[in-house]
């Protein structure tokens, strides 16, 4: 489509993805865009803070974001993983509007495309093509949730490290191992000798 390598630079990966999925017109891409802000974040860069009211939604240009929390011990659990061509938000808090339980983090520089909820709800409203994406998300997530939850009771460490070479190739190229270690549930050390039998 012409009209995509006509379009701001930052808009070009979500038209991308748009097109991808649907056959969607011109006018109406345009409606889409003007509800997303451009957005750079430095590395590290906490998006939204535990008991914050969750209020945004990223699509990811480039870069990656976590979601994680922190127990009383100051010990990081990392749940949620985001790379290009993704959103990411911190669901439970955008959707019933209490406060997070969680940090939503880039952990690279990253260069995001943010909406802001009303215009989130409005586009699933309006918008054919937003409200499958909308249900895409919430199924995936769903569906990624129950794997790791139910998957990870019966997997020894080598098996969670083989699942998410399978379901994410780039990630423990991307994601430190200590990050990388919280999200499976195992330590670093664990993760290290489990990467070396591969």
């Amino acid at each position: 489509m012409q009209f995509i390598n006509t379009l701001q630079a930052a808009y070009q990966p979500l038209a991308s993805y748009l097109v991808g999925r649907f056959k969607i017109d011109e006018q109406k891409l345009q409606g889409i865009f003007s509800c997303f802000q451009p957005v750079k974040v430095s590395r590290n860069q906490i998006l939204l803070n535990y008991n914050e009211v969750c209020r945004t939604y990223y699509f990811i240009n480039t870069g990656c974001l976590r979601l994680f929390t922190v127990n009383k011990a100051g010990i990081e659990t990392s749940r949620y993983f985001a790379f290009e061509g993704m959103f990411a938000t911190a669901l439970p808090s955008f959707i019933d509007q209490k406060p997070a339980l969680e940090y939503l983090q880039a952990i690279e520089k990253s260069e995001l495309l943010a909406i802001s909820r009303k215009d989130f709800l409005q586009l699933v409203d309006t918008t054919t093509e937003f409200s499958h994406i909308y249900r895409e998300i919430l199924e995936l997530g769903f569906v990624n949730a129950q794997k790791r939850i139910y998957g990870f009771q019966g997997f020894d460490a080598l098996e969670k490290v083989k699942w998410v070479i399978e379901s994410q190739p780039n990630f423990l190229l991307r994601v430190s191992n200590k990050m990388a270690a919280s999200y499976l549930g195992i330590s670093p050390s664990t993760l290290s000798r489990a990467k070396s039998r591969l």
